[in-house]
This record gives structure tokens, sequence and C-alpha cells, in this order.
């Protein structure tokens, strides 16, 4: 199942691991490794990638952020070729993104000469950012005929599980992911309280949009610090910031039905 219907389907800029993450899954479908597997997996390169930054490897440091994204884009695939959707999968990931997310900008800013303050802002602009995409595409998704609503518009109260999984590990993860995420959605959700009315948004317009998403954050990160810019790279996401309210302006002034 694809997370869109066909005629909702747009360039993603942040999505250029999945035709990687589709072979992967393939090639795990028929074994016993699941979709958790390749979340801890990610994890781990997203821990490696860490290692490589302060040990000044940043070329390693950039490919194990890249291998990261594509195992980030696995996962969901192989949950979807073996059909075994899962809260606890898709709660566990986004946890587990915030939190690599901020040792990510805590390494930048330790190798860097970068102050403390400026990379706790700049994390916070990547999560803001990373949420205005979340928010447009949760929507587009739930619109879309036949389209993925494991993501729900608004993450109110824990859903009920999956017959192949735990009500109360949902429940954990849930209250996590709440405690973590919350904020960035009523921030989004104050900006745009109007959006989630909007049945379909144009492909340019998404398209516009997944340079937020996490993978081509984390794209840049690896070129920057493949490029040694490694004293620009907290600077350049807090101005990155400034396109969220050009975004948001064209939804509501032009992207109205």
């Amino acid at each position: 199942m694809s997370k869109l219907a066909a005629q909702d389907k747009f360039l993603d800029f942040s999505d250029y691991g999945r035709p990687f993450a589709k072979i992967i899954a393939n090639q795990l479908k028929n074994t016993r490794f699941t979709p958790v597997h390749l979340t801890l997996l990610f994890a781990v390169s997203g821990l490696v990638a860490v290692y490589c930054m302060l040990n000044a490897h940043f070329l390693w440091a950039g490919v194990f952020l890249i291998l990261k994204s594509i195992l980030d884009a696995a996962d969901g695939e192989l949950s979807r070729v073996k059909n075994t959707p899962s809260y606890t999968g898709r709660y566990l990931d986004s946890v587990f993104d915030i939190i690599l997310n901020f040792i990510f900008l805590m390494s930048i800013c330790y190798i860097s000469d970068t102050t403390f303050m400026l990379a706790l802002i700049a994390f916070l602009c990547i999560q803001l950012q990373g949420t205005v995409y979340n928010f447009y595409y949760v929507i587009l998704r739930n619109n879309s005929v036949g389209g993925d609503a494991t993501s729900k518009i608004f993450e109110t109260e824990s859903p009920k599980a999956f017959p192949n999984e735990s009500q109360k590990a949902v429940n954990v993860l849930f209250a996590i992911y709440l405690s973590l995420y919350g904020v960035f959605d009523r921030i989004v959700y104050r900006l745009d309280a109007e959006a989630y009315k909007i049945k379909t948004f144009p492909s340019w317009f998404m398209t516009l949009l997944s340079v937020y998403g996490l993978g081509f954050q984390l794209l840049i990160i690896a070129v920057m610090l493949a490029f040694n810019l490694v004293n620009f790279i907290i600077p350049f996401f807090i101005v990155y910031t400034i396109f969220v309210v050009f975004l948001i302006g064209i939804r509501r002034l032009y992207l109205t039905h």
C-alpha cells in the first residue's frame, strides 16, 4: 500500500532514500526481520554518524546520516510489504528521530564554534520545520483515497493497538511521543488552524514543503559536513526557518479549497 493515491503523489526531496528502502524491504519480506529491527538499525546508524562527527570523520558522518534516512524509510516499507501496520513502530520511529536530532545538533555544537544556546535554538527550529512538513503531509495522506492513515492529523489520544502489538506498549510510546512533539504540533496548528479542512494540496506546494522533511535536513547536514562547513550548520538551520512563514502564508492566502 502506498502512502498516497496516484493523483496526490509529488516529488519529495526528503524521500530520496525510498528506492533503496524498497529494495531492503523486499529483500527482508520473507525473513524474520521486523520493521522495529530496521528502526533500531537506523538509530545505530545515527549514533555511528555522531561518533564520526566527534572524531572529525565528516565524510563518513554524512554517509551514516544518509544511511539513517534510508533505513528510516525502510522500516515503513517493510511494514507495508509484510502488511503489519504498527503504532509501536510509528511512535518508536518518531521518538528515535527527535532524540537523534538533539544529539546531532549537540555534537555539532561540541565540534564547532557555536554556543549551546544557538544549538538549542537550531534544534527547536529543525523540529518546527519538520512538523510543518509533516502537518501538511499527514493531512494529504489522511484525505488521499487509499492513503496511509497510520499517522493522524490530531494526535490527542492513544490509538487502539493493532492485533500484532501490545496496547500497553502503544500507550507508553504515545505518551512519550506526545511529550516530545506535542508543543510543536500545537504551534503549527495555531499558525494554520484551517489547513485540515483542505482536501488536497497541489504537488508543487508539497514539493516545496519537502525541503523541510527530515531526510532533506540530514542531507543538508551531510553535504555541509563533507565540505567542512561545520561552523555554518547551526546558523543555517536557524535562518532556514524563515521560509516556514512564507510557505504557511502561501497555504492560507492561495490554497483555500
